[in-house]
């Protein structure tokens, strides 16, 4: 009988480093930064052995849920123009936006949730979060969930 594959969240700190030397590899060959697997493990540091070993493995977490949907919590200001700047962001890195809910403004903040797919981004979800913690009014933003 098959044994079901277990799936573990773990801070980067507490892993191998072989195992980020690995995610550097898949990482430096998905963006294009090297064409080969060899360029990119002998670059890192890396036998390409181990790197055959793992690369099937290993991946960011967010990476790992290809069609996911993730619903995002934010916090902004009652200010004309934040919520677009937003949804600019989210259409600029490919995330297709499936639903918006903004609470009536109290004390100047409003809170924003949006659900979106994020299995067609142009890049990690990290990087789209923080393109948009860059935005004038917005004071917050987290995971809520992830399907």
């Amino acid at each position: 009988m098959e044994q079901q594959a277990k799936f573990y969240i773990v801070d980067s700190s507490l892993l191998p480093e072989v195992f980020l030397k690995v995610a550097r590899v898949n990482r430096s060959l998905q963006s294009g930064e090297f064409r080969t697997v060899g360029e990119a493990t002998q670059k890192v540091g890396l036998s390409r052995s181990a790197y055959y070993k793992y690369k099937d493995g290993i991946r960011p977490l967010f990476e790992a849920a290809h069609h996911s949907i993730i619903t995002f919590s934010l916090m902004v200001t009652d200010e004309a123009g934040v919520l677009s700047e937003i949804l600019a962001v989210f259409a600029r890195c490919g995330a297709n936006i499936l639903t918006i809910n903004q609470s009536i403004p109290v004390n100047g903040q409003a809170a924003v949730t949006i659900a979106a797919r994020t299995g067609d981004m142009n890049g990690p979800v990290e990087e789209m979060m923080a393109a948009v913690m860059e935005i004038s009014g917005v004071a917050r933003m987290e995971i809520l969930a992830r399907e």
